[in-house]
């Protein structure tokens, strides 16, 4: 897990070029004006999911993880606080589902928070809960980057 101010991010961009094109378009891009949907940018490689929704309760998110895709969140607006646990030795408590590319665990994340203009980039091997708070309005970007 990487989490970092957007101001920051060609400090990253030798984590491999997808890497770096969605950093790229996330600090060059005006999502405060985005419809919510998917945007491509190469295909099902990169694209990015624009979404608006109020946080919940830490009871009512789960830990999940991905196979296929790394996660680069950036929050637009809003904060929220986001749980974090390495894959590593956790339960899981639904099997992988394929075509959502997604298996969710149970464990004990630690927690950070997210703040407008912070990112953080979720791999494989990381297990996260997203949209923790307390029913506050967050617009957030999740580019899908593929492995």
């Amino acid at each position: 897990m990487i989490i970092d101010s957007i101001d920051n991010y060609k400090n990253y961009e030798n984590l491999g070029i997808k890497i770096a094109l969605a950093l790229n378009h996330i600090s060059t891009s005006d999502f405060e004006t985005k419809e919510p949907g998917r945007y491509d940018i190469d295909g099902d490689d990169i694209f990015v999911m624009v979404n608006d929704y109020n946080t919940k309760r830490i009871a009512e998110c789960r830990l999940e993880g991905h196979r296929k895709y790394i996660d680069v969140q950036y929050l637009v607006e809003g904060s929220e606080l986001m749980g974090y646990v390495p894959l590593s030795g956790q339960t899981i408590t639904a099997e992988y589902d394929d075509e959502r590319d997604v298996t969710f665990f149970e464990g004990n994340p630690l927690f950070v928070k997210l703040d407008k203009g912070m990112f953080v980039i979720f791999f494989p091997e990381d297990l996260h809960m997203p949209g923790i708070g307390n029913g506050d309005a967050v617009r957030k970007v999740v580019v899908k980057v593929k492995i």
